[in-house]
């Protein structure tokens, strides 16, 4: 399928940005829409508007269907093996909260280790440390190599027999390098170690079999992958959600309510409390077969040209630190952080705003990271599939345009 063709499903891809042709190029944070996504969600927010679960009505019966198909989309997406085993949230961030306080309140006692790669989001640790210092647990940080890359025999060395869980990104959202998960979880699980996965990058990039990857817990959210905010998903192996208690309280998630006590839904129910998206959730049928469209052995290469072409560019100037620059390049998604001797990385970001190019520049909800590499922040650039060859050539050129502009 011809890329030009895919890009016409983007509207907003034929946009102008200071009469300037927009150059999107702020995937990782957000991807974006595509018409059928829209009209989904349209199509439920006009025609189809009801609660969930609840009535018997025509319109609830249609929007449920609409809603738990979604589910049974999702589960053949990443190969769950039970359609209990997915979670509707609100994100990926709502899904690291709802495993790390649930575990937390299950599984885990004082003087319980709780393992968090060093380059993870914001929304991979923070929930971790509440829940230890709630439970009296420690949290330990698995260390990044200086080239972006995690050492499996330091993981090995790592673990302890109090070690309940590695958390890990299947791609860093900061370094772009695609992190060997399944190894990781052979790993853990060799040391009775639980692994969960933050897919928010790679599901976008990667095919996923979460059986394959052998992970106990993956999530992810819809609107880095073109379905429409405040969607996420979050699986866990059943009979690791069976253990686990209610996240929230409210309709829908119980058994029976009685004045002496409540009794709970069985997963997904349980964690589902009160109104869901209802206009939300169906767009990830129409979002993955988005992603199986762009997953064309075409734009594959497209985006392998883009990946090279950024590493040649980026890496042979002496000005520009990349950060991720471990081997083999295969091993990497197009996305690139960096910094530049001299140059602002939010004054960067502005100017190269003028050209046309969006991109992300601060600590990408990355601090510790940026504290080991020592910086206050980077500039990221970070294709999608709808990105061509031609916009990362204009990006480097304005680039360094913007580059001559701060420094000389």
């Amino acid at each position: 399928m011809r890329i030009e063709t895919i890009r016409q499903e983007f509207p907003q891809l034929a946009g102008q940005v200071y009469g300037k042709p927009l150059v999107y190029l702020d995937n990782a944070a957000t991807s974006l829409r595509p018409r059928s996504v829209v009209a989904k969600w349209e199509e439920m927010s006009t025609r189809y508007n009801a609660n969930l679960h609840r009535a018997v009505h025509r319109m609830a019966q249609i929007a449920t269907d609409e809603y738990e198909s979604s589910r049974d989309a999702l589960r053949d997406f990443i190969g769950a093996a039970r359609r209990e085993e997915i979670v509707f949230t609100s994100g990926a961030t709502a899904s690291l909260n709802l495993v790390a306080f649930c575990l937390g309140e299950s599984m885990i006692r004082e003087g319980d280790e709780i393992l968090v790669a060093e380059s993870e989001h914001h929304s991979d640790i923070i929930p971790w440390q509440q829940m230890c210092a709630r439970k009296g647990a420690k949290l330990r940080v698995y260390p990044v190599e200086e080239d972006g890359s995690y050492d499996l025999e330091r993981l090995e060395s790592l673990l302890t027999d109090r070690t309940k869980i590695l958390c890990i990104a299947q791609i860093s959202n900061v370094l772009g390098i695609i992190n060997p998960v399944r190894e990781m979880a052979a790993v853990c699980h060799r040391h009775g170690c639980l692994i969960l996965v933050d897919g928010a990058q790679g599901i976008v990039h990667l095919p996923v079999n979460v059986q394959d990857l052998d992970c106990d817990f993956y999530l992810f959210s819809g609107h880095k992958m073109y379905a429409a905010p405040g969607t996420g998903v979050l699986y866990g192996r059943l009979e690791l959600l069976e253990q686990f208690p209610p996240y929230m309280g409210g309709g829908e998630m119980i058994a029976t309510v009685r004045w002496e006590g409540s009794t709970f839904a069985a997963p997904p129910q349980r964690f589902e409390a009160g109104t869901q998206n209802i206009s939300g959730v169906p767009t990830w049928k129409p979002a993955i077969e988005t992603l199986r469209l762009l997953r064309d052995p075409q734009i594959e290469d497209e985006q392998a040209r883009i990946r090279d072409f950024m590493l040649d560019a980026l890496g042979s100037d002496p000005r520009i630190r990349l950060f991720g620059t471990a081997e083999p390049r295969a091993a990497r998604i197009p996305l690139f952080s960096f910094a530049v001797e001299g140059a602002h990385h939010e004054d960067l970001a502005l100017i190269l705003d003028k050209f046309g190019v969006a991109v992300r520049s601060g600590q990408m909800c990355a601090e510790p990271l940026m504290d080991r590499f020592g910086v206050t922040g980077m500039l990221r650039v970070s294709f999608a599939p709808y990105n061509t060859l031609q916009e990362a050539e204009y990006a480097m050129e304005a680039l360094r345009k913007a580059i001559k502009m701060l420094t000389e």
